[in-house]
């Protein structure tokens, strides 16, 4: 059995690789576990430098990886090239966040004991990736990962797997890289070698990992959906926020979980904002994505096509008004959309859309904002667009989602941990709190003095 993957721009193959059998399977695996625990004995200075050393791998060929991410899933070769970069100074942010996030804590101790608690490897890691950002989500997990001391086993997307490729290239034996169908990987978690679990995707993705996790003692990180909605509040900087929320909608095709999808305008701005807001959507430049003034490509997956015209269309039928775009072009493309006056309960509003639609409503207040910011069933960022220190301080107290914005959206800061509630999933990737997940608890207790 063969994965075909291909390039969503004009339907050329990229490549296609072999599914790896049940043996090629048990191999990897036990390679996997032997090199953990020679790895885990090295001492910390020496995991970092080897994970640098594998870096090199990107710098030398940033090129070339960034053509297979953006011939795999259309991104704009622009944007493909930031990723890596971007990947390349998330790794740095972990190598620098290692010493603290795995100092051992000292807890005060009578005379003639030592107490210590350990941040210890876990064992063999495996990670689950998606297609979105194919580099970036990786190396959220492997880098701390092996800093920890795990090693890696890497599932990527069928989508995406020429990035699973190169991550292995790239650090050795310390990853592992793995094609296989959704079932294989859902057997592989019950395979008592298995020490962790780290998922990107899905809500009804992360459910299937979640339950095959629960038949053992193990845990898993579940990074999944969002509806992220925004705020512009009377006080905004209109022109600002209308630019940075267009752009938080439709960066990679508004292909992110953390995509700004449902935007809530105060009335005194309301017309103002949609003005602004078709006119930067018109601005996008739709086309070839190897092409450098291409800003917007393809979906990636043909599928997604028909999802965000139904969106469109129940939400016109509910009353909204659809001010551009809001059917498909050519090909795979889908065009920025932007709609006006939407319900609330419209399934744009409460499901996540993974494309460039922006839906918009209008409130009357910081009150009736908040209300409907907070009626969904996911929580991973949202954002508020105001002057007022004391507003957003307001709204990062009673909105209930991983990351709250003031004058920001659509950004991972890798010195802040990346988590979700709710149907956003579970557990913590990046800075000092990522290395938690990864590492167990060991406690040391020594009587070192018989009187």
């Amino acid at each position: 059995m063969t994965l075909q993957v291909s390039n969503p721009w004009d339907g050329s193959t990229v490549a296609e690789l072999p599914f790896d059998s049940a043996d090629q399977i048990d191999r990897k695996l036990s390679q996997a576990q032997a090199v953990q625990r020679s790895w885990a004995n090295e001492p910390l200075a020496r995991r970092a430098q080897r994970v640098r050393e594998a870096l090199v791998y990107f710098h030398d060929n940033a090129d070339a990886v960034a053509a297979d991410l953006t011939r795999q899933m259309g991104k704009p070769i622009t944007q493909s090239r930031r990723e890596v970069q971007t990947m390349l100074a998330r790794a740095e942010q972990a190598m620098g966040d290692a010493p603290e996030a795995l100092r051992p804590d000292t807890p005060p101790a009578e005379d003639g004991f030592v107490l210590r608690i350990e941040h210890a490897p876990k064992g063999v890691v495996f990670d689950i990736a998606a297609w979105n950002y194919p580099l970036l989500i990786p190396i959220n997990v492997i880098a701390p990962a092996l800093l920890a001391g795990n090693t890696v086993l890497i599932k990527h997307s069928a989508r995406t797997p020429l990035c699973g490729r190169h991550l292995s290239e790239a650090f050795g034996d310390l990853i592992q890289d793995l094609i296989l169908t959704h079932d294989q990987a859902i057997d592989l978690i019950a395979d008592e070698r298995i020490a962790h679990v780290s998922f990107t995707g899905s809500v009804e993705g992360g459910r299937r990992i979640h339950q095959a996790v629960g038949n053992r003692f193990i845990d898993a990180g579940l990074e999944l959906g969002g509806k992220d909605p925004a705020y512009v509040a009377a006080d905004a900087d209109l022109d600002f926020a209308v630019e940075n929320i267009v752009d938080g909608a439709c960066y990679n095709a508004g292909q992110s979980c953390c995509a700004v999808e449902r935007v809530y305008v105060h009335e005194s701005l309301y017309d103002a904002f949609l003005d602004g807001a078709q006119a930067v959507l018109a601005a996008y430049v739709l086309g070839d994505p190897m092409d450098e003034q291409t800003t917007m490509g393809p979906m990636a997956n043909a599928s997604a096509l028909d999802e965000l015209e139904n969106q469109v269309d129940e939400a016109v039928l509910r009353g909204a008004k659809l001010r551009c775009g809001g059917r498909r072009g050519d090909g795979q493309f889908f065009p920025p959309t932007l709609l006006a006056d939407v319900p609330n309960d419209a399934v744009v509003m409460q499901e996540e859309s993974f494309g460039p639609i922006v839906p918009v409503a209008k409130v009357k207040n910081d009150d009736d904002a908040l209300e409907r910011m907070n009626d969904t069933r996911f929580g991973l960022t949202a954002s508020v667009w105001t002057a007022d220190a004391d507003r957003a301080e307001r709204f990062a107290r009673a909105l209930d989602a991983g990351t709250i914005f003031q004058n920001r959206c659509d950004y991972l800061e890798p010195s802040l941990p990346w988590t979700g509630c709710r149907d956003s999933g579970k557990g913590s990737t990046l800075s000092r709190f990522g290395f938690y997940h990864l590492t167990k608890r060991k406690a040391i207790h020594f009587r070192i003095r018989i009187d």
